[in-house]
């Protein structure tokens, strides 16, 4: 279960050398679409927000669902606490990925891969207006309020093979994020802040002391 929130968040906050295919030939491209969707998250200086997290495999089968809540800010932090049903925390400095697993009384931190910037993340916390640049992305709208875009990485050593971001109002409501195994997370958020007042330091990890540090930044 442990492993599992550590992927997700990881697909979240680094990268890695997987293979993803290309995105369906039928999805609509466009840099129109990449300038609206950039327009939009730059617009977020600040995100806070509950989130629960379904996890479903490639036979349609429900494999997890956990619950927390995220913060972002730019430029480049990020912090990721899962409450139930094992607690861990993941945060984000811009330069090093640190995790806390309150029941091992660990804390790893590892050097963030530069690869980063083609991660959900970077798409609240760091630099979005060159959005066309690192992804292909295309639109879908269902009446005045509700929008859908649909991201696929160029970088084929993507983490993910699309990830489909949901808008309310402008206000991201829920990420699906398909994995190069064909296993889909979904990510819906609740009681959203927009802009609201965050310090760098609400982005450190708090631990006791005594707990095990293992460093791998190499």
């Amino acid at each position: 279960m442990r492993n599992m929130n550590r992927k997700f968040a990881w697909l979240l906050v680094t990268a890695a050398s997987l293979f993803a295919c290309l995105a369906t030939a039928d999805e609509s491209f466009s840099a129109e679409a990449a300038a609206e969707l950039a327009a939009t998250l730059q617009s977020y200086r600040t995100y806070q927000a509950d989130f629960i997290q379904i996890v479903v495999n490639e036979t349609g089968s429900r494999v997890q669902e956990t619950n927390g809540r995220l913060k972002a800010k730019r430029p480049g932090l990020f912090y990721w606490e899962v409450n139930q049903p094992m607690a861990q925390f993941i945060a984000s400095d811009g330069e090093r990925v640190s995790v806390y697993d309150p029941d091992l009384e660990q804390v790893t931190i590892h050097k963030l891969d530069q690869r980063a910037s083609s991660t959900p993340a970077l798409l609240l916390s760091g630099e979005v207006r060159n959005l066309a640049e690192t992804y292909r992305v295309s639109e879908r709208q269902f009446g005045d309020k509700l929008r859908e875009f649909t991201l696929a990485p160029r970088n084929p050593d993507s983490l993910f093979v699309t990830l489909k971001l949901s808008f309310a109002d402008g206000v991201l409501q829920e990420m699906r994020l398909t994995d190069s195994l064909a296993q889909l997370s979904i990510l819906s958020f609740s009681n959203v802040r927009l802009n609201q007042g965050l310090s760098d330091s609400d982005f450190t990890l708090d631990y006791p002391e005594g707990v095990d540090i293992i460093r791998d930044e190499g």
